[in-house]
């Protein structure tokens, strides 16, 4: 696994764990990470107890889970509306187009990662037996050297077309220049292009913040909410939408289990241009 983002790694653990350590209603019903883990996640489960009590690891896995659940409704919501282009940013592990709903026939998806994580997926998908749906393309793309554009375009994407991008779990571990570069370019998308990401806060947990530096992965840029709202609209979006911590745990259910979320949740929404009459993301599911 060398090269291979181990944040992104254990992300797409956490994701399988709710199928083995949660109960229904299940927030993203994903089997297929359960598959793609398979002995990983035993190892795992059977090594450190915490991820089963961990007060803080609970609530990392119902946020990771919960940021999933909006991303997809958003994406849901703008199919919808006539939106068949998929970019997921930093797929990592994600297992959402290997898991297509109905809704997404006629959708083209685009994977883009860095080369050593993607093909590490794409190694696991393989060898778990999981095939890669015809309408699903890979960008390999550093965000810190690569244009956005650049490689999309190099896979087939359509610029003159919009499209609905899921960026979640990334931008705390970029440059702000890289940040905005990318921004920019969702930016200059037809209507209503839109997308769905997360951001680490200034005052972010110092535990997390040591964990993840820890793993080699360390965070470099952080937000106040606040200033999401004013950013996105100099850059050319409309719509701005942060996740209340309210309609966050409407993503969770009604719960017999443990799963919770911490206080504050920063998942987001930029859409090109503006919607109307359209209804939020909490009802599109």
């Amino acid at each position: 696994m060398q090269g291979v983002s181990r944040t992104a790694f254990y992300v797409g653990l956490m994701r399988a764990m709710h199928r083995t350590l949660d109960s229904e209603p299940w927030v993203v019903d994903d089997l297929v990470s359960v598959t793609l883990f398979g002995e990983a996640l035993r190892v795992q489960l059977a090594a450190d107890p915490a991820w089963r009590q961990d007060e803080p690891g609970i609530a990392m896995r119902a946020y990771i889970l919960v940021r999933s659940a909006f991303a997809e409704a958003r994406l849901r919501a703008a199919a919808a509306r006539g939106v068949r282009q998929y970019v997921a940013l930093g797929a990592g592990f994600d297992t959402f187009a290997y898991r297509q709903p109905a809704w997404m026939d006629g959708t083209q998806v685009f994977e883009v990662d860095a080369p050593a994580t993607q093909a590490e997926k794409r190694r696991l998908l393989a060898r778990a037996g999981i095939p890669e749906p015809a309408n699903v393309r890979f960008a390999r793309i550093d965000f810190e050297t690569t244009a956005l554009g650049d490689g999309l375009r190099a896979a087939g994407f359509d610029a003159a077309r919009p499209a609905f991008f899921s960026w979640l779990g990334v931008v705390p571990y970029l440059t702000r220049d890289a940040i905005d570069a990318v921004f920019r370019y969702v930016a200059s998308l037809p209507a209503p292009s839109e997308i769905a990401f997360t951001f680490a806060p200034r005052d972010s947990s110092e535990d997390l913040v040591r964990r993840v530096a820890g793993l080699g992965e360390p965070f470099l840029t952080f937000f106040d909410p606040e200033e999401i709202a004013p950013m996105l609209s100099a850059l050319g979006f409309g719509d701005v939408e942060l996740l209340s911590p309210e309609a966050a745990v409407a993503f969770l259910g009604e719960r017999r289990d443990t799963l919770h979320l911490a206080p504050r949740i920063h998942v987001a929404s930029a859409v090109v241009g503006r919607l109307s009459g359209v209804a939020p993301a909490k009802d599109a599911r």
